[in-house]
């Protein structure tokens, strides 16, 4: 299935990236999208026992789309992709695959239905209820199918870079050009205002104040305390992450330092007990043995005659009596 993983993501990317172009959520936006690049036909033409497979492929494809780190709109397609390959399986696979969500995704799914409603966007909060109702979320531990004998350290998909959502759209909108600007902007505005003021009121008259001051240097200090905030967290971060490696890292080594420790004086105690055994083993044959000989001397025992001998030897001593 990695041939066919290759084209399916890029078909879905190429969606996607014509829906994000549009800068709409509906529903109807990208349903024309998808009639008009055939999407529908893609579980057809697929051998009988590959339908599942590739059933589950593309699922799980378009399930990535659906979690961020992508932008909101995104997001809104990968659940539309999600939707509409769900119900358009029906045509290739007796019975419908559910849609694998782990359990430390859920949360994102509620905050994603969140946003939704408190943006007012009811078309994906339907098509998000549309598909709790139909009972097509197969909650599971993982993501994806653990099978046996499979790689462990696969190398993880590339992100399309253009679905992100940006972080650092305050220092991309405000550059030096535009604090120019508004400087220049806001003396003029200032000295119209004076003037305008000086003539309706007495210069002391302070009670009509429509000037903001220093707002331009405000707007600079914001922004640069928003990006050290910034730069501070992605430090934080990447240093918790590299702590968390290392605890995780001696952890491990402690563990199996004290594992080799616990070893190391089992083995030496069962060695020493091992020899301490044998001797005592070498004793307790000899004090058997020597008790078992001074019971023999003591309790041996008396072999009996059979009944036989013993009814032979009366008879005999009768008959012997009985002679005249």
């Amino acid at each position: 299935m990695d041939f066919y993983r290759k084209h399916v993501k890029s078909d879905c990317e190429s969606l996607l990236g014509r829906f994000q172009q549009t800068q709409s959520v509906r529903f109807e936006v990208f349903s024309n999208i998808w009639k008009e690049m055939k999407f529908v036909q893609i579980f057809s033409g697929k051998p009988t026992h590959k339908k599942r497979a590739f059933c589950r492929l593309v699922l799980d494809i378009a399930y990535c789309y659906f979690l961020p780190p992508f932008s909101f709109q995104i997001r809104v397609g990968g659940l539309y992709l999600l939707y509409s390959f769900y119900h358009c399986q029906t045509a290739s696979t007796s019975e419908q695959l559910q849609i694998r969500v782990a359990l430390k995704d859920w949360e994102d799914v509620k905050n994603f239905e969140k946003d939704a409603m408190d943006a007012q966007h009811l078309d994906v909060v339907y098509i998000l209820k549309q598909l709790m109702i139909c009972k097509a979320f197969q909650f599971t531990a993982m993501p994806t199918l653990l099978l046996y004998r499979t790689k462990r350290n696969e190398e993880k998909p590339m992100l399309c870079e253009q679905f992100i959502e940006r972080a650092s759209c305050p220092q991309e909108l405000i550059n030096t050009q535009l604090l120019e600007e508004m400087s220049n902007i806001y003396e003029l505005y200032k000295n119209m205002k004076t003037n305008i003021i000086s003539q309706i009121t007495a210069p002391t008259n302070t009670s009509v104040n429509l000037i903001r001051k220093d707002i331009v240097s405000q707007l600079c200090s914001t922004v640069m305390e928003f990006y050290n905030w910034q730069q501070g967290r992605d430090i934080f971060d990447e240093h918790k992450n590299i702590y968390e490696r290392t605890s995780s890292q001696q952890e491990c080594s402690n563990r199996a330092m004290l594992l080799a420790s616990i070893k190391s004086k089992a083995y030496g105690e069962a060695s020493e007990a091992s020899k301490s055994r044998r001797h005592r083993q070498v004793e307790t044959n000899l004090t058997t043995q020597e008790d078992g000989s001074f019971l023999k001397e003591r309790h041996s025992r008396v072999m009996k005659q059979s009944l036989r001998n013993r009814t032979d030897k009366q008879i005999h001593m009768l008959v012997w009596v009985r002679k005249p």
